[in-house]
């Protein structure tokens, strides 16, 4: 216990939180400061491209591990399931209708692409490994959610709400091209390409990555300000218990896949967190009923935060406890 307050005082007290931190107290005291929505497109643009480029690299050094197949396979399976576990959640705690209910179940899900690039940040700062294929698992935890959340509002209504337009968001959602063409990029380039843009790739890394969260913050803030009469004890309460949830059973799954501890509580993050950029977008095609001022406020007010600030040292104390 006492290992786990040490670790989550020191991610307290990194310039990634702070910067989080920062924004999300600019954005309560109703501060003017912003981030150009460019600029902000820019920075998730080189955070995406980087984390997948890095994790192809990692592949390609240590080639294609027999466990691979069955991580992408788990991840997969977690993805589709974690939303049936928030959506019965969910209407056991709050009075939430099935629509929305199912909605924020869907964004339970799918993943955070930024708290997992945190949580690498933090292995990387205690110098533990981790298995380099995680961002093919991330990449592929993006879209089965999203299709758990349609069949929780279709069953039995005959609606199966799946046309063209949907697919299309789903499997070419930017996000998702971006971080797996990185991925294949670094790993037919190998150490070799590495090498050329390392400059690039690897040293301003955390700096934009402080930057893309103070502007997280900002957003988180306002969201919140926004939303506060939306939210109410019932939600709080499930934003911040389903990702403790979610890390437990990707814990369980990482014990069955004999991940190292860093791989493990890389999939306990990933298991945990909450998108706030894929699912949004295929609900406001699939679901645009649905309010957007509830489940963007959980995801990214309530559940982001926490994993940044106490989830992520959390998860990292269980994986080496359980499995180191």
């Amino acid at each position: 216990m006492n290992d786990i307050a040490q670790l989550a005082l020191e991610n307290l007290g990194s310039p990634l939180i702070l910067s989080f931190v920062l924004g999300l107290a600019a954005a309560l005291a109703r501060s003017d400061l912003s981030v150009p929505e460019a600029a902000a497109k820019a920075l998730s643009i080189y955070l995406l491209f980087a984390i997948g480029f890095k994790g192809g690299v990692a592949v390609a050094a240590h080639g294609i591990a027999g466990g691979l197949l069955f991580s992408l396979l788990a991840g997969a399976l977690l993805s589709a399931v974690l939303p049936f576990l928030a959506f019965a959640l969910l209407r056991v705690m709050t009075k939430l209708d099935t629509l929305n209910a199912a909605a924020v179940a869907g964004h339970y899900g799918s993943i955070s692409i930024v708290t997992f690039v945190a949580a690498t940040s933090v292995l990387e700062s205690q110098g533990i490994g981790s298995e380099g294929y995680m961002v093919a698992v991330a990449a592929i935890m993006e879209a089965p959610a999203i299709l758990s959340a349609l069949w929780l509002v279709s069953r039995g209504s005959g609606d199966k709400r799946m046309d063209a337009t949907l697919w299309r968001e789903i499997l070419l959602n930017g996000s998702i091209v971006l971080l797996v063409g990185a991925f294949l990029i670094g790993w037919a380039t190998g150490a070799d390409g590495l090498s050329e843009i390392e400059p690039f790739i690897v040293a301003p890394f955390k700096g934009v990555l402080c930057l893309f969260l103070l502007d997280m913050g900002l957003v988180a803030g306002r969201g919140l300000l926004r939303s506060r009469d939306l939210i109410n004890g019932g939600l709080v309460a499930f934003g911040l218990a389903m990702p403790i949830i979610g890390s437990l059973a990707g814990l369980a799954v990482a014990a069955l896949l004999g991940l190292s501890p860093g791989g493990a509580m890389l999939l306990m993050t990933l298991s945990a967190s909450a998108s706030y950029i894929a699912v949004p977008a295929a609900m406001r095609v699939a679901l645009p009923e649905a309010d957007p001022g509830i489940y963007l406020t959980l995801s990214l007010g309530i559940t982001f935060p926490f994993n940044l600030t106490l989830g992520i040292p959390l998860y990292l104390a269980l994986s080496q406890a359980l499995i180191g």
